[in-house]
């Protein structure tokens, strides 16, 4: 079954829409890797300040190819004026690794 990893980022209110469109501008970054197989951006609504990366992966051996490639060069281009790294728009993060044990789909689909 697959895997799926949550980075849950800490982010400050003034920083929301930093982070949002830091996102949007490496939208599909992520979708040709190997074994990759969803990906949403989930924004807090009531009850919490933090932010939820979700990635969906067909194993774990995936998810650890995409952090050595694709991602840290996704994370290390862009700098700002000075040719410098952007601030991080997140105060922290923590990563959250579970194995998928059961699913369920539209009928349908």
């Amino acid at each position: 079954m697959s895997v799926v990893k949550i980075n849950v980022l800490a982010v400050p209110a003034e920083q929301r829409e930093t982070l949002e469109r830091r996102f949007a501008s490496r939208a599909h970054a992520v979708e040709n890797s190997d074994g990759f197989e969803w990906f949403e951006l989930l924004r807090p609504v009531e009850g919490t300040d933090s932010y939820l990366v979700y990635t969906r992966w067909r194993d774990e051996e995936s998810f650890k190819a995409w952090m050595e490639g694709p991602m840290k060069a996704a994370h290390r281009g862009g700098g700002v004026e000075g040719g410098g790294q952007p601030r991080p728009a997140a105060s922290g993060s923590t990563l959250w690794s579970f194995e998928v044990v059961q699913q369920a789909a539209p009928v349908g689909e």
